[in-house]
């Protein structure tokens, strides 16, 4: 497993350095895609056995186009701060104020924050199955206890994956994103917020921003990871159509189509200075 593994983080750095998109990404959402086919057979399998309502699957099939929806639309979302530019001198040339924008996306922290809370859940009850294979002792069945407590669908499991999904959430955006660095940022390049002063204050003004934002991402997070858990858990549905899946198949397929057209528009861009430089050159002839 351990050599397995190593194969393919080497593989998919070799696919970030020569291909398109994040490499790692992409083989994870290989892995994910490669299973649909066999979840959408052993669906319509159900139907046919009668072991499914075909109005449920038609409502379940509804749910998974809309989820997906959504989380395009959402992960497309973007807050913009505008930002004015004072004028400045450059040389003898003078520059008149300029204005921009700072773009925040709704989700900043991506797929990060479920993984993690996943991952936290999974580990007691591993360790559980690890110490508690004697049914005899009472510090077993106290530790099967707490694996069937956090086991998958449970209550106490949607309760705490949901906190941990919120928790993850703040962390994450907290550590790579410096508010106050991009106030100061701001302030040596001579812009500023309208109506707000450079300095402290845009840095505060920046993360009061970026916490009401990542309140929202969280709850749209926990919302779409928590929405499928319980369709599997309460009603049975045959195939895994988890939240986290659906954010990794979504964010990298959209992440692939930026990479892909940015790559296409540098392979194309010879071209075009070249037929620009001949417009150009054409009309300088004919003057």
């Amino acid at each position: 497993m351990t050599t397995g593994t190593m194969f393919l983080m080497w593989l998919g750095e070799q696919i970030t350095e020569r291909g398109v998109g994040n490499g790692i990404s992409m083989l994870i959402l290989s892995g994910i895609v490669a299973g649909m086919p066999g979840a959408i057979g052993r669906t319509f399998t159900s139907v046919g056995s009668g072991e499914m309502n075909p109005l449920f699957a038609i409502l379940l099939i509804g749910i998974v186009i809309g989820v997906t929806g959504f989380c395009v639309f959402v992960e497309r979302a973007l807050r913009k701060i505008t930002v004015n530019y004072a004028k400045r001198q450059v040389g003898r040339r003078m520059y008149a104020g300029q204005s921009s924008h700072l773009p925040f996306k709704l989700n900043m922290s991506g797929v990060i924050p479920p993984i993690f809370a996943s991952s936290i859940l999974l580990f007691p009850a591993t360790i559980a199955s690890f110490f508690g294979s004697n049914p005899d002792s009472k510090v077993s069945e106290v530790l099967q206890g707490i694996s069937t407590s956090l086991g998958y669908g449970q209550p106490l499991h949607l309760v705490l994956y949901a906190a941990l999904i919120v928790f993850f959430c703040f962390f994450y955006t907290a550590l790579v994103f410096n508010s106050r660095e991009t106030a100061d940022n701001l302030r040596k390049s001579g812009a500023f917020i309208p109506g707000i002063r450079p300095g402290q204050q845009t840095g505060e003004y920046i993360d009061k921003v970026l916490t009401r934002l990542t309140l929202w991402g969280a709850i749209y997070i926990m919302g779409v990871c928590l929405v499928p858990e319980i369709l599997v858990s309460s009603e049975g549905v045959p195939f895994q159509f988890g939240g986290t899946s659906l954010l990794i198949v979504v964010v990298v397929v959209m992440d692939f189509m930026a990479q892909l057209q940015a790559h296409m528009m540098s392979h194309h861009y010879p071209g075009l200075m070249k037929k620009a430089n001949l417009l150009g050159g054409s009309r300088s002839g004919s003057n």
